[in-house]
């Protein structure tokens, strides 16, 4: 049998993952498992919207739609673009990789441009689908880069992933502007945003303008059902909407029927929604709690923070992976993040904050 190799490697991010419980089994100690995004500061409570959900319907027992629940690409509209889009620019995924995953397959560009930091599954996902990558230091550089970036994509991640920056909405804004005015497709990948933001932010509406923009989101982070793997992709492009749907079809035929009624509900119900906000409140007070411990103890790595803000459910903090582990902390060395800057992202240690706040200190106190 000839094996067609895609040249991709396994997460480290899930490897390290498996070394913790592989630790745990032998020592008989507990780690803290900071390695992978995990909203972890408290579960999601769902026992009263699942009360309220009829298993036996055909809305979960049967074939669900291809783009996804009418219904729930309608409260998505409502919920993220204040009803100003429309549910037929949305289509239900398998999670936010799959969304991204649809639409690197979907668009047509040279090169995908990547932050120097960037999620290491971005560098992956490529690798499979053979897209070339280059890389870009930071939003401010891009506007310069525009002659080098037409017939490419750029990508960009806020709140980022691996350090965790949070640009101002404006400036990124008036950039993603003059991108998309340039004729330069934009994906916007932003699957935190809505940890620490309602639907009254009105940042969504405001991209609906600009036609080369892609919006990819995942309800793994914002209600912290990474489990259920569910996304959407927006686009006001019909042509590329019809593309990503024929092939949303043929990799998925509908997307999980249950993740669907259980996202809708929490979009729509009372129940629901208090359910989400609760997620919400206590998730990114514990996160706020996290990076200002950090702050204080002189742990966080401010040289990446200079012209943004440290937001997202992960930071990069100046210990090195082995040394936290030696406290039984799980992280990953920086240096996964990035390809041409290994050597002095050895010398850091990404983390995610998203995690209960006692237990944060009891283990970053053993730390000198």
């Amino acid at each position: 049998m000839e094996i067609k190799k895609s040249g991709a490697a396994l997460s480290k991010i899930v490897q390290i993952g498996e070394k913790l419980k592989k630790l745990t089994a032998e020592t008989g100690e507990t780690y803290l498992p900071l390695n992978r995004g995990v909203n972890a500061v408290v579960n999601i409570d769902l026992s009263g919207v699942v009360k309220e959900m009829d298993f036996n319907s055909n809305d979960i027992q049967v074939y669900p739609p291809g783009p996804g629940f009418p219904a729930l690409r309608q409260a998505i509209n409502e919920e993220y673009f204040g009803g100003k889009s429309s549910a037929d620019n949305i289509l239900i995924t398998a999670g936010g990789m799959n969304a991204l995953d649809l639409v690197v397959q979907a668009v047509g560009m040279g090169k995908l441009y990547l932050p120097v930091y960037y999620w290491g599954c971005y560098f992956q996902m490529l690798t499979v689908r053979g897209i070339g990558n280059a890389e870009y230091m930071a939003q401010r550089d891009l506007e310069g880069m525009i002659p080098e970036l037409k017939g490419n994509a750029v990508l960009i991640c806020d709140p980022g992933n691996p350090l965790g920056e949070k640009y101002d909405d404006d400036e990124q804004f008036a950039l993603i502007k003059k991108l998309n005015d340039a004729g330069v497709t934009v994906f916007f990948d932003s699957p935190y945003r809505r940890i620490f933001y309602d639907k009254y932010d009105n940042y969504y509406q405001r991209l609906l303008e600009l036609e080369n923009v892609i919006i990819t989101e995942s309800f793994s982070k914002s209600v912290g059902l990474s489990g259920q793997r569910l996304g959407f992709i927006h686009t006001t492009n019909r042509e590329l909407h019809d593309e990503l749907e024929i092939r949303l079809m043929y990799c998925t035929n509908g997307v999980n029927a249950f993740a669907q009624q259980l996202i809708l509900r929490l979009l729509t119900t009372p129940t629901g929604i208090a359910a989400a906000n609760a997620f919400k409140a206590a998730t990114s007070r514990g996160i706020a709690l996290n990076i200002e411990y950090l702050k204080q103890r002189g742990l966080l790595a401010e040289k990446f923070y200079h012209a943004s803000t440290p937001t997202g459910i992960f930071v990069v903090v100046n210990r090195t992976e082995e040394e936290l582990l030696a406290h039984r902390i799980g992280s990953v060395s920086l240096s996964f993040f990035t390809k041409s800057r290994k050597e002095e992202a050895a010398k850091y240690a990404r983390i995610c904050v998203s995690a209960p706040h006692d237990k944060f200190v009891e283990y970053f106190e053993r730390l000198k």
